[in-house]
C-alpha cells in the first residue's frame, strides 16, 4: 500500500498541476509558438509513425488556424528508430505544407524534461502551446510549467491508437511521473547543453 501511494503521488501532482491547461485543438488559446514533442519514427526511418504524425497534424492545424505562428519540433536526432526531428520537419513542410521558415528543430530534446528546459534556455521560449497525445499531456504541461514556461497543452490526434496501445502508454506515463517530479525537484540540467539561438525568434519574424 505504501508503494502504491508513493508511486501515485507524482502522477496526482502532474495531473492536478495541469488542470485547466489542457485543451482540444478547437479551443486552444493563441500563442506564438507550438512545441511538438518527438516520438517514434516509422519503419523507413524517414517518416513519422502514426502517433507522431498525429502530433504534427495537430500542430499544423494550430498554425493554419491562426492559433500559433511558429513550430518548435523537439525530439531525439539520434533516436533508435531514426532522426525524429528530421522526420518531423520533413512531414510538416512536405506533407502538411507548412512554410519551412516557420519550423525550428531541436534535435536534443531527448525526453520531455529536456524538451521543456531547452525550449526555455536555448530557444528563448517563455509562452507556448505544447502538443502530444492525451496520455502524455498532463506530464508535459506540468514539467514545462514547473520550469517557468507559460504553457498550455493541446491533445494530439491519435487516429489508429488501439485500446492496448493506449493502456500501455497510460501505465508508462503513470510511472514516468515519478522521474518527472525528481527531475524538477533537483533542477536537472538538460542532457545536452547548447548556446542560446535566435532561430525561433527569427522564425517568428
Amino acid at each position: 500500500m505504501a508503494l502504491v501511494v508513493l508511486v501515485s503521488v507524482p502522477w496526482l501532482w502532474t495531473t492536478g498541476a495541469a488542470w485547466g491547461h489542457v485543451h482540444d485543438a478547437a479551443d486552444a488559446p493563441a500563442r506564438d509558438v507550438v512545441i511538438v514533442l518527438g516520438t517514434q519514427v516509422g519503419a523507413d526511418r524517414r517518416t513519422p509513425e502514426a502517433r507522431l504524425a498525429g502530433r504534427l497534424r495537430t500542430a499544423a492545424a494550430l498554425v493554419t488556424g491562426g492559433r500559433a505562428r511558429a513550430i518548435l519540433v523537439s525530439g531525439d536526432g539520434g533516436g533508435e528508430s531514426g532522426d525524429e526531428t528530421a522526420a518531423m520537419t520533413g512531414y510538416l513542410t512536405g506533407e502538411l505544407g507548412i512554410d519551412p521558415a516557420r519550423v525550428v528543430a531541436d534535435p536534443h530534446g531527448l525526453d520531455t524534461y529536456d524538451s521543456c528546459r531547452r525550449a526555455r534556455d536555448v530557444y528563448g521560449v517563455r509562452s507556448a502551446l505544447i502538443v502530444t497525445q492525451a496520455y502524455h499531456l498532463s506530464r508535459a504541461v506540468t514539467v514545462c510549467r514547473q520550469l517557468d514556461l507559460d504553457v498550455d497543452g493541446v491533445k494530439a490526434d491519435c487516429t489508429g491508437c488501439g485500446a492496448r496501445l493506449l493502456a500501455e502508454k497510460w501505465v508508462r506515463d503513470y510511472f514516468a511521473s515519478g522521474k518527472a517530479a525528481w527531475d524538477v525537484l533537483r533542477d536537472r540540467p538538460a542532457a545536452v547543453t547548447s548556446p542560446a539561438t535566435t532561430a525561433l525568434s527569427d522564425a517568428l519574424g
